[in-house]
């Protein structure tokens, strides 16, 4: 059995973590795009710059994680390119349009059975019709039978898609503290 997992004592500078509590632990900030000043903060602004926000002269934001998933910096085999650090995108909905569907048919189709045509549910949802009778007369009828259309038609509404993932909420904390990283 391997032993349990410890947190590092000295976090590095910059580092994210997830925290179960109800606040940041103490040296680390909420990831919720605060501004910070530089001169407070100067090594961590060496880190994170502006990516998050700021002006680049007096101030600095940590990055923003509220309501937001992080991805890595990069592309994926056969996944979009994300070439932008501190780059944001995505969105919570889609609204479902007749472009953005794909192609498909509906059919209609009405079957007919030789069940009694006094049978109450016929099997199949069909038209039943008695022994060798037939549904239509066969003699010249009175007027001209309207044989109908099926008409489809779009449907529904214009109300957007929820398309977010089942999620647990935690708190994101940044490092505001710590070892300042090395690049090897």
């Amino acid at each position: 059995m391997s032993p349990p997992a410890q947190a590092q004592s000295d976090p590095l500078l910059g580092q994210m973590m997830l925290f179960g509590g109800t606040f940041c632990p103490r040296g680390w900030g909420e990831a919720k795009g605060t501004l910070l000043p530089i001169s407070q903060y100067s090594a961590l602004f060496s880190l994170l710059g502006t990516m998050y926000g700021g002006d680049g002269r007096t101030t600095f934001g940590l990055p923003d994680l509220r309501g937001r998933a992080p991805i890595s910096l990069g592309q994926g085999p056969g996944l979009p390119a994300y070439p932008q650090q501190g780059a944001r995108g995505g969105s919570t909905q889609f609204s479902l349009t007749i472009a953005t569907m794909p192609s498909h048919n509906h059919v209609g189709m009405m079957r007919a059975s030789n069940l009694p045509g006094d049978t109450a549910n016929p099997n199949d949802n069909s038209l039943a019709t008695t022994g060798s009778a037939t549904i239509y007369h066969t003699g010249a009828p009175a007027v001209n039978m309207d044989t109908g259309t099926v008409v489809i038609s779009n449907t529904g509404g214009s109300v957007p898609v929820n398309k977010v993932s089942p999620y647990l909420v935690m708190r994101w904390c940044v490092a505001m503290q710590g070892v300042f990283p090395s690049r090897n």
